[in-house]
């Protein structure tokens, strides 16, 4: 049996994005995306909106608008999680953000990734891979996470910093790329 496009990306296969199925699945994110951002000034519906279309927000999670994803249902955040404004989820894999973290504004996480194969990227295919952050973690302002890292329980990255491979629990990186600081 040939799989759909979307169980290949739910699978971590290559597919295509461009994908009609995927394509309307991004357009109901869109459109519940334009609701969400425009409750900034809404506090009190920012959680009902939330449980509409992410996998699970946590008691007490906040996520200020304007925010932006690519299906939204990806995205796992747990209790008292804080997200700061304009920040960007590419979740075509899992994100799962653990209890208590803080994540400052702008901070992008990426889980899509292209393949490094010129005549597979020319041909359309992406590919993508979980990031998970632990409990208790702190991100500054407008860091990035790429695809398939996972930051340990108690860390801190610093504001700016690229994070290019997993960060241990406990420590703290910073730079371009987060290396370990302190």
């Amino acid at each position: 049996m040939d799989l759909t496009e979307k169980q290949k990306m739910l699978a971590g296969m290559q597919y295509h994005a461009s994908d009609p199925e995927l394509r309307a699945e991004q357009a109901a994110t869109g459109a519940w995306l334009a609701r969400y951002n425009a409750a900034l000034g809404d506090p009190a519906s920012w959680h009902t909106l939330l449980l509409e279309r992410i996998a699970r927000a946590g008691q007490g999670a906040t996520l200020r608008p304007p925010f932006h994803c690519d299906y939204g249902w990806h995205i796992t955040l747990g209790a008292r999680v804080f997200i700061n404004f304009d920040c960007v989820f590419l979740d075509v894999a899992p994100i799962t953000i653990g209890d208590d973290t803080r994540i400052g504004p702008g901070v992008h996480i990426y889980t899509a990734e292209h393949p490094r194969d010129p005549s597979l990227r020319r041909a359309g295919f992406e590919s993508g891979r979980a990031v998970t952050i632990g409990r208790n973690v702190w991100i500054g302002g407008g860091a990035i996470i790429l695809p398939g890292v996972t930051i340990g329980d108690d860390a801190i990255v610093g504001a700016g910093s690229v994070v290019t491979h997993d960060v241990a629990a406990g420590s703290q990186v910073a730079g371009n790329p987060a290396q370990p600081i302190g």
